[in-house]
């Protein structure tokens, strides 16, 4: 056992409170006890002591803050106006100069889409069906093609699906990716405890773990040696999206420039919130420090909800998790990883009861800790860039499959009528019944086109089609649905 003993293995948790999941070892085959010894060994008990005297057995302090501002955004940019062309250019010549990377946070399952499977191999193509990490790949070879650089991929994957997203990959010839540049690192996973502060087990060998959160995408990319190969490979700019934005725009030079231009350590995009207690962060200035309070903390913050007067909000600013990190900032934020404010989440989990039957809660059981990647602002030395984007294009989230703001059904409406408006621009009658709907399905590879400019290049002097779905697929080929 490479844990030592099972004596070693009972002091070890006795001394915190956890003997308990040993309970089933002598139910366990030689296979299995090794695996729990493994996850023993794994887990940071200081830390988790501390995680839950501060966060379960008593009441998790509150911040409070004296003056909370909206974040000074630059608009969205527009070819002409302002410094937009400057910082269009600034980040294409940091693309054809080879200085980006791009750091992928990909560690979820998609069963809350209904899906048995990584999320980033769920198929989100409406006609193509193509998943949402071919789409993602397909943004990257068309800027590659673009720009004649080398863009590597850094995947941060979960003990839950590291094995499935490699298998997926090997299995799509990595997507039509040099292997070489497509680099897998693994998220450090935290026992989840329930209210008592106990760890849980859902099987008789396995304590139940979770991904510490997309701050630990900063551990992630030095322990994972991601920083290591971006020097090597004279990459000193890192383009930080999560796999369920659909729309995201990977490695935008308009991002990439206002970044550069400003010499900004952490750039965030953020886009217009839909309304005041929709799920997602919002960036604002507390007490002068550049932060993003977390949606489900909104209510502490009755300021943040405020509406303008003129139907829309006074703190608008969502956050999308979208984000230029200088390789610099991520290797000094490392060294302070330790003083980043831990999260709980309190979640429903199934669990072993102490007869050894699995236990599905009716109501939230347990807590999860977790970091975000976006208190790292707190650590910047100048100003971050906060950049307004025009949300339909740049964030289309997938958390959940039914009817709702962040469903595949929203997405494929969304991304439906923003494609339409393409082939409109380039002079394609779209079909759309009274409402003004449209009424075929609509697609366009990204690897055929990523912007509106492009496709109207990309489509001068076609025959359209007079009807039926109208897919475009990564070599210019119309597709028809699977």
């Amino acid at each position: 056992m490479r844990g030592g003993s099972l004596a070693v293995l009972r002091e070890r948790l006795a001394e915190h409170g956890q003997e308990h999941v040993l309970r089933f070892w002598d139910q366990l085959d030689s296979v299995e006890q090794e695996a729990l010894s493994g996850q023993i060994e794994s887990i940071d008990f200081g830390l988790m002591e501390r995680l839950i005297d501060a966060l379960v057995l008593r009441d998790p302090p509150e911040e409070q803050f004296d003056d909370i501002r909206p974040v000074p955004l630059i608009p969205k940019p527009v070819r002409g106006a302002g410094d937009a062309d400057a910082a269009w250019e600034a980040g294409e010549e940091a693309l054809r100069g080879g200085r980006v990377g791009l750091f992928l946070v990909a560690g979820g399952q998609g069963t809350r889409l209904g899906f048995d499977g990584p999320k980033g191999t769920y198929p989100i193509g409406p006609v193509s069906k193509r998943t949402l990490f071919e789409f993602h790949a397909e943004k990257i070879r068309n800027l590659q093609r673009r720009y004649g650089c080398v863009l590597p991929w850094y995947i941060m994957v979960s003990d839950a699906n590291e094995a499935a997203t490699r298998a997926f990959f090997e299995a799509n010839a990595y997507l039509g990716l040099d292997s070489a540049n497509v680099l897998f690192v693994r998220q450090r996973m935290m026992p989840s405890v329930d209210v008592e502060g106990r760890f849980l087990l859902d099987a008789p060998g396995h304590i139940v773990m979770n991904p510490n959160g997309h701050g630990g995408s900063i551990p992630a990319m030095v322990d994972g040696g991601v920083l290591a190969d971006a020097r090597r490979r004279g990459v000193d700019l890192i383009s930080y999206f999560q796999v369920d934005n659909w729309a995201v725009k990977v490695a935008d030079p308009y991002a990439l420039g206002y970044h550069v231009l400003r010499g900004a350590e952490m750039s965030s995009k953020n886009q217009e919130k839909n309304e005041a207690r929709e799920n997602v962060g919002v960036h604002c200035l507390c007490d002068g420090e550049y932060r993003v309070i977390e949606y489900t903390e909104l209510e502490r913050f009755p300021a943040l909800l405020k509406e303008d007067g003129e139907g829309g909000l006074v703190f608008s600013a969502g956050n999308p998790a979208i984000h230029v990190l200088s390789a610099d900032f991520v290797e000094r934020v490392y060294r302070q990883y330790d003083e980043f404010p831990w999260h709980r989440a309190h979640k429903r989990v199934l669990y072993l009861n102490a007869d050894g039957v699995l236990v599905e809660p009716e109501k939230p059981n347990a807590y999860k800790f977790e970091t975000f990647v976006f208190d790292a602002l707190r650590y910047v030395r100048h100003d971050p860039v906060a950049l307004e984007i025009d949300r339909p294009g740049e964030y289309t989230p997938i958390k959940t499959y039914d009817e709702g703001p962040n469903s595949v059904v929203h997405a494929w409406r969304t991304m439906r009528e923003y494609w339409a408006q393409w082939f409109e621009a380039a002079g394609c009658a779209v079909p759309r019944d009274g409402d003004g709907t449209v009424t075929v399905e609509v697609e366009v590879s990204p690897a055929f086109a990523y912007s509106l400019e492009e496709f109207i290049e990309r489509t001068a002097g076609w025959d359209w089609p007079g009807e039926g779905d109208l897919a475009i697929g990564p070599e210019g080929e119309w597709i028809v649905a699977h």
